[in-house]
């Protein structure tokens, strides 16, 4: 059979930069609605391992979220010699790319195989060769050898392999046939953990998908406050955040509205969460808008991942920055993130326990250290001495008259004696609510 004049674009995402969203220079990001996606996958040799995903895991749109999900890839037995899959497309197409994807840590990360295509006509032609039975002595033609393995090391990643060719299509073909073997022999975990196989019928420019928006628009009963969560990027965080991120944030919101009132001033009615790549830290808010980092919620999902957003929450309500604009005194940022974290650790979940501070930290502990440790500070404050000192520094920090008078005014001691003596409890007992 005819082929035209392939290439092979091999694309390496180091590890330490992969992310779910599976995103290359040169390689197209796996599609869901390529010809693969309806096309029949066999097991024509070989063995899957005990811990691998089915076959279905090649060309079921879906991705594993990290870089060790057994269950989200398919791949064969550990210490086998790999084997043979076979994709029937169900019919002669104008096949115009094949590409694979994997992901890992290690070497199960890099591919080795040689891809074989048929349109099933030749007079001797077996639809599902074995080994050490040679594909081309059986009416298949060799396509491509296919190695994405680095030099030296590390091999770990996420490694695409496209196929194709830059004058059109590469051939007509209703089966292609992938001998897949192991990236190394050093030890018994060298077989490829293939995340998708993707086969273009059309020119790349016309495959090429924009990503389905996946955002979840909330009203809070009750009021009208609404709020979005955007998992477009993340859309393997799209469950968690309807099943437990969302009801917290109807909750926590207008709870925190009425936690910081002051004089005249009404909360953002709307406000956004979105799960974007763009941004590396943990989470930030910038106006009513929050965003936060898809691989560190993924990391901390049943930890820090809701208590954080709660802390944004609170952001959203200070809307401190008016008070600056307009030549106010600029709010101490150690009370800025210090109320987010006192709410956060000592309203929201104070059986986490996660602003504690132990006696053999005391020393070090100062009262204006920011987020937990300004946050026992508070609760401190708060439980000793005035339970309405959170509002009265929200209000002047928002209306921009903070002094530290304040605290004499509430309490009868400066904030600096204040301190001292919260000091001293510590290196009796952890404060708590």
């Amino acid at each position: 059979m005819a082929l035209g004049d392939q290439v092979t674009t091999v694309e390496v995402v180091p590890a330490r930069r992969a992310t779910a969203r599976f995103k290359f220079e040169h390689v197209l990001t796996p599609l869901r609605s390529d010809a693969a996606s309806k096309a029949a996958f066999t097991l024509v040799d070989g063995e899957p391992d005990p811990n691998s995903g089915d076959l279905s895991k090649l060309n079921d749109g879906a991705l594993p979220s990290s870089d060790d999900q057994p269950k989200s890839n398919f791949f064969f037995r550990d210490g086998s010699d790999g084997g043979r899959i076979l994709v029937d497309l169900g019919r002669v197409a104008d096949v115009h790319q094949i590409n694979s994807y994997s992901w890992h840590v290690g070497t199960r990360a890099p591919q080795v195989y040689r891809v074989f295509v048929s349109d099933g006509n030749p007079a001797v032609f077996e639809s599902a060769p074995k080994r050490p039975t040679d594909p081309q002595k059986v009416g298949w033609t060799l396509l491509a050898t296919v190695d994405t393995r680095a030099k030296e090391e590390p091999q770990g990643g996420q490694h695409a392999a496209s196929i194709a060719d830059s004058g059109g299509k590469l051939a007509a073909a209703r089966y292609i046939l992938l001998d897949i073997t192991p990236t190394e022999a050093a030890d018994t975990f060298g077989n490829t953990f293939f995340s998708e196989i993707d086969i273009l019928d059309r020119p790349a420019s016309e495959a090429a998908e924009t990503p389905v928006e996946i955002v979840e628009s909330v009203g809070i009963e009750g009021t009208d406050y609404r709020f979005t969560v955007d998992t477009t990027e993340a859309p393997d965080l799209t469950e968690w955040a309807k099943r437990d991120l969302i009801p917290v944030m109807k909750e926590w919101y207008p709870r925190i509205v009425t936690l910081l009132p002051s004089e005249g001033y009404t909360a953002p009615r709307n406000f956004s969460i979105t799960f974007t790549d763009s941004y590396r830290g943990v989470a930030a808010t910038s106006g009513n808008r929050i965003v936060g980092s898809p691989p560190w919620y993924r990391r901390n999902l049943k930890g820090e991942a809701i208590g954080s957003l709660v802390h944004e929450l609170v952001h959203v309500v200070q809307q401190y920055r008016r008070a600056r604009q307009e030549g106010g005194v600029r709010p101490p940022g150690w009370l800025v993130e210090g109320i987010p974290d006192y709410i956060r650790w000592f309203l929201y979940e104070p059986q986490s326990h996660g602003a504690d501070i132990k006696p053999a930290n005391a020393e070090r502990a100062k009262y204006d250290g920011s987020y937990r440790v300004s946050g026992n500070f508070l609760n401190w404050v708060v439980g000793k001495y005035d339970k309405d000192l959170i509002k009265e520094l929200n209000a002047a920090m928002r209306e921009g008259r903070y002094d530290g008078e304040i605290w004499k005014t509430r309490t009868g001691k400066p904030v600096e004696e204040l301190g001292a003596e919260w000091k001293s409890t510590l290196k009796e007992a952890p404060a708590s609510s």
